[in-house]
């Protein structure tokens, strides 16, 4: 067969193209693993922010509390002096309030007996009359004695013309037996935490809330949902969750927007409320959200300007390749037959020559000569005589087929065959078909004779003692036996033994 020079190894390509693809992998790793880490801290940073203003609205609402609790407990204590009755209504009266003014967003200070009659109140020196025995706050006193400081759920005021939602604070009045003698309430407009929340820049679509522990809206800044105040809001996940964990973190979908949100919560000291701050996932991350698009974008351009080079890069290569498997061919192979050249020959057959002393399998070389070639090219011209050689040399390779048989063009009309791994018996079935095929090309026009060729043949196997030289002067010696023995037909070499 006609030389096949070993494809271009690839290895530099691949080689560059794996280099690239795994750079590109390493910048999307570290973009990816800082987007992580920003993403992290940024969540970490808004936990804070609301963690803090959590703590800064449980402190001030706590304070407050604290001090309708202390107006209470005067007011308890105050009625507990036998002397006040003794005294005028309106000295009575300031005894008995003279610490209420000191609660913000109060509304009524009242003192109820024990059938929920006003006894005396905070607003007036004669208190109007009514009764609040169905108020919780007043029920839950009656029914239970160690409820300490009780906070109600919202309601609107009876004894006012204002709409303003408020709460209560009560405590309750026994008798030195423990008999329930009645309760002291102080109600707060809720208006006091919607000024305190709105106090708090936290964002268009972000929430505080104030909830008590049975799932109770007190306030909510800004409203989700128009009359809020007073819902039961237990039910909702979110809210369940709070209720159930009273202090934590956690990123929540909104079951009335749909919004995601970052739940901060926590208990108001030891009171029955809870406050939550709900940051909006959006806003939170809006910053990270548009460095990473930049970052991405930038880590994008890189990587395909990186796989665009190299893949250019690769072009190249494979541009050089071929042209170095073109030069590597124009230098082992015989410009006009196309067969290996002399050169090519010579390094196959030391090849095959040191493969066949390594494995002991036998080799037999071909030579082959056009007979009558300088007849026939004085006859037909230099052009007439090199398409005759065309024309054998391709029958020479049409009837090798197997990969490691190796056509080669010798010099002037002799060509070489190289079969590895073949015997005499073998050779001579191969030499025949080539000396049958070449008999039976189509005569030449003007021609006196058809083209024909001798071939000398010559086997080395395992039984030989000799070297490569004598391998080839066995060949050529048998050729030049098949060309003064009538030509156009196979002679063997002898054996080859031993020789000198």
């Amino acid at each position: 067969m006609s030389p096949s020079l070993s494809r271009p190894t690839r290895r530099p390509e691949r080689l560059l193209i794996l280099g690239s693809v795994l750079t590109v992998l390493l910048i999307v790793a570290i973009v990816t693993g800082l987007l992580i880490r920003e993403h992290a801290n940024t969540l970490r940073t808004a936990q804070r922010t609301a963690n803090n203003i959590t703590q800064l609205i449980d402190a001030d609402v706590l304070r407050n509390v604290e001090l309708y609790d202390t107006t209470l407990k005067g007011l308890i204590s105050a009625t507990e002096r036998n002397d006040l009755q003794d005294v005028s209504a309106s000295i009575r009266h300031l005894v008995l309030f003279d610490r209420s003014a000191a609660a913000p967003y109060k509304g009524d200070i009242l003192l109820l007996d024990a059938h929920g009659e006003v006894v005396a109140d905070s607003s007036l020196l004669t208190p109007k009359a009514g009764n609040f025995a169905d108020r919780d706050y007043f029920q839950i006193h009656r029914t239970n004695p160690d409820i300490g400081l009780y906070i109600s759920r919202p309601f609107m005021a009876r004894c006012e013309c204002d709409d303003q939602w408020r709460i209560a604070f009560s405590r309750r009045i026994s008798a030195q037996d423990g008999r329930f003698q009645g309760v002291a309430v102080a109600s707060m407009r809720l208006s006091y935490f919607h000024q305190l929340f709105s106090s708090l820049n936290i964002g268009t679509n972000s929430t505080i809330n104030l909830i008590n522990h049975q799932g109770i809206l007190l306030a909510q800044q800004p409203m989700l949902e128009p009359d809020m105040v007073d819902k039961d809001l237990s039910l909702r996940p979110n809210v369940a969750r709070m209720l159930k964990e009273r202090d934590g973190s956690f990123r929540g979908v909104s079951s009335v927007d749909r919004q995601e949100r970052l739940y901060t919560f926590s208990s108001v000291g030891s009171l029955p409320l809870i406050v939550a701050v709900a940051l909006s996932t959006d806003e939170v991350f809006a910053q990270w959200t548009r460095a990473a698009l930049l970052i991405s974008l930038a880590a994008c351009v890189l990587c395909s300007g990186l796989l665009w080079l190299s893949w250019m890069l690769s072009k190249e290569l494979r541009r050089r390749h071929r042209a170095e498997q073109v030069l590597s061919e124009l230098a082992a192979t015989d410009a006009l037959t196309g067969l290996a050249n002399r050169r090519t020959l010579d390094q196959r057959l030391l090849l095959e020559w040191e493969r066949a002393q390594r494995s002991s399998e036998p080799l037999t070389l071909l030579m082959i000569d056009v007979d009558h070639f300088k007849a026939f090219n004085d006859r037909h011209g230099h052009q007439g005589g090199d398409e005759a050689l065309r024309t054998v040399a391709q029958v020479i390779e049409d009837n090798i087929r197997r990969p490691a048989d190796l056509a080669a063009r010798y010099g002037g009309e002799e060509f070489a065959v190289v079969l590895p791994h073949t015997d005499t018996k073998g050779a001579w079935v191969i030499a025949e078909q080539i000396r049958s095929s070449v008999e039976h090309l189509p005569w030449v026009t003007g021609a006196e004779r058809p083209i024909t060729v001798s071939i000398g043949m010559s086997t080395w196997d395992k039984h030989s003692r000799t070297s490569l030289e004598v391998l080839l002067l066995s060949a050529d010696q048998a050729l030049y036996e098949a060309k003064h023995t009538g030509r156009n037909r196979i002679v063997e070499a002898s054996p080859l033994r031993d020789h000198p």
